[in-house]
């Protein structure tokens, strides 16, 4: 019988217990397991995979704690510019966004896009207009402001840094960490079709209209029935650079290379070699899951029809 699986994941980075309050890590557990059962409910019903995994990352989206939609970082001009991703394995459609503002849920932006735009990748103010025309819910400033996001923006507006997520952060704590803020998801349905999604509120300070690798189609999101589905979270410009998501296809495809092994490859050995931080979910047609990092932690959930569930925030 096939088996439905689903994998998330928050984000990766310096991770470490002893900066986290159990409050906190509470909180952040607590966020997982409702994004990881909202994806797996539609599984259960017998949803398609697409649907699980934008499911499970509207979840995410409306979460402060993580770095997409709700959560999003300020941008260098006070602004808070999203980016998403998704795809569909069984058929290769893919539909991605870059640089969008107020709204809601760009996951669901991505869908659109992939459905309805006939393009793949919009980005900026021809993304949100297309967001306006087909519905999409938006929210004003306001919605995406926190004091503690804005805090964080403010003790380096001024300079020419950018940070990659949560430091000195009020709301958790003052976490001491180096988190790469992106949420993502794959999964496998009853049919063995998978999919993948992703979204970013990118980088603190981010400049230039800074794009990282969340909503590049084989970078940061992949998914192909005869391979993979893939979501990473990282350091972006690396990710950019190995062609992380598709490479793991690539070995499995072309080297016979199991999920496991072909991620471990690419994150354990290939990124690590470029300096490259972060980590990625895998899931492949038979429902088998892969969670791989090289980072100290990375907030990741996996559950399937094995009665297999994970919640997972450090390396241990």
């Amino acid at each position: 019988m096939q088996k439905i699986s689903i994998a998330i994941h928050g984000g990766a980075g310096t991770i470490l217990k002893e900066d986290m309050s159990p409050e906190i890590e509470e909180a952040y557990r607590q966020g997982l397991s409702e994004a990881l059962e909202a994806g797996y409910a539609v599984l259960e019903i017998g949803g398609t995979a697409i649907h699980a995994v934008k499911a499970a990352v509207v979840m995410l989206e409306d979460n402060p704690l993580f770095n997409a939609g709700k959560g999003a970082v300020f941008t260098k001009k006070g602004l808070n510019e999203m980016d998403a991703a998704i795809m569909d394995g069984s058929t290769l459609d893919a539909g991605a966004i870059a640089g969008v503002r107020n709204v809601r849920n760009p996951v669901e932006l991505a869908e659109e896009v992939m459905l309805h735009s006939g393009h793949v990748f919009l980005s900026g103010k021809g993304a949100n207009d297309f967001a306006l025309k087909q519905g999409i819910k938006l929210e004003p400033d306001e919605y995406f402001y926190s004091q503690y996001r804005y805090d964080q923006w403010r003790e380096i507006r001024d300079s020419d840094l950018y940070q990659l997520d949560h430091k000195n952060d009020k709301l958790v704590g003052l976490l001491k960490d180096k988190k790469f803020g992106t949420v993502g998801a794959v999964a496998c349905d009853k049919d063995g079709n998978i999919a993948a999604a992703t979204s970013t509120g990118g980088m603190t300070n981010k400049q230039y209209g800074r794009i990282g690798d969340s909503p590049m189609i084989g970078i940061g999101t992949y998914a192909n029935n005869k391979t993979c589905a893939i979501s990473c979270t990282g350091h972006g410009e690396i990710f950019i650079k190995a062609v992380a998501a598709y490479d793991v296809s690539c070995l499995m495809e072309y080297k016979n290379f199991t999920l496991q092994q072909a991620c471990e490859e690419v994150i354990l050995k290939k990124l690590v070699a470029m300096n490259g931080e972060g980590g990625l979910i895998g899931m492949d047609a038979k429902g088998n899951a892969a969670l791989v990092f090289n980072s100290a932690g990375m907030y990741r959930g996996l559950k399937n029809s094995d009665g297999e569930k994970i919640i997972g925030i450090y390396a241990d």
